[in-house]
């Protein structure tokens, strides 16, 4: 087998943790929707926090206030939100996760909900990020994952 073909089949055997702002474009048309969905080729197995789905909800909710969405368009992204959400794995909201959180805020500029998402993922790795990939759209959050050693991809 050609090493890229041993290294895609790696990266699609491999689960990664998406924050909300990557997994948005999935579910309706926005300029990261091309870089999400090539994205989502190459890691099908989705991480997420719990509170994921509704970080998503809340923010199709403001695009079709904002008239970026039509309610049609905002209905046919709950219901892509709805398909992804059986398929992912989710990341239980636990005091560890909450302590991390806290710390996070110390450490990196971060709001308390991307400090809540980063947590998360330190939590599914065990705190050993070495080898996981981290996907989201926010600069920020993206540099602190860095930080705590996650491998990065911006959509």
């Amino acid at each position: 087998m050609p090493a890229s073909a041993r290294k895609k089949t790696a990266a699609n055997s491999q689960p990664a943790f998406w924050d909300a702002s990557a997994i948005v474009p999935l579910c309706c048309q926005q300029p990261q929707t091309k870089a999400a969905r090539q994205t989502r080729r190459l890691f099908p197995r989705i991480v997420v926090w719990w509170a994921t789905s509704v970080e998503c909800n809340s923010a199709l909710r403001r695009l079709e206030r904002n008239q970026e969405l039509t309610v049609r368009e905002t209905q046919s992204g709950i219901q892509e939100l709805d398909r992804l959400r059986l398929r992912w794995t989710e990341v239980a909201p636990l005091q560890e996760a909450r302590s991390l959180a806290e710390r996070l805020l110390g450490a990196y500029p971060l709001r308390a909900a991307d400090a809540l998402q980063l947590a998360a993922a330190l939590t599914w790795c065990n705190r050993y990020p070495r080898g996981k990939t981290f996907i989201s759209g926010d600069d920020r959050l993206l540099e602190a994952a860095e930080k705590e050693g996650f491998d990065i991809i911006k959509v």
